[in-house]
C-alpha cells in the first residue's frame, strides 16, 4: 500500500480519535491514569503507605484502590481534590 492510498496518513492522532467517536473515552482515561499515576509517584516520593494514603483522605482502603487503579475512570473530582491534598498538592482542572 502506498502513503497517498492510506486515508489516515498526515492526520492527527486526535482527528482519527474523534472521527472514530472514541475521543472523550481515550481523553478521559488518559488523565485519569495520568493522574493515579501522580499520586502514586507522591505517595512514593513521600513513604506514604496505601493506608496511611486512605485515612488521610478520610475514606477506605477499597475507595483508594479504585482511585489508584488505571483501568477505572470513573473518579469523583472531589476525590482528586482529597488525594492532591493528602499529598499536599492541589489538583488544578482547566478547559483548554
Amino acid at each position: 500500500m502506498r502513503d497517498h492510498d492510506n486515508p489516515h496518513i498526515g492526520e492527527s492522532f486526535e482527528s482519527f480519535l474523534r472521527d472514530e467517536g472514541i475521543y472523550e473515552q481515550v481523553a478521559a482515561t488518559a488523565i485519569k491514569r495520568t493522574l493515579a499515576m501522580q499520586i502514586e509517584q507522591e505517595m512514593a516520593a513521600q513513604n506514604i503507605s496505601k493506608s496511611e494514603m486512605a485515612r488521610r483522605m478520610k475514606t477506605s482502603a477499597t475507595q483508594l484502590g479504585r482511585l489508584l487503579d488505571p483501568n477505572n475512570d470513573r473518579i469523583q473530582l472531589d476525590t482528586l481534590v482529597k488525594a492532591a491534598s493528602a499529598v499536599g498538592k492541589n489538583l488544578a482542572v482547566s478547559l483548554v
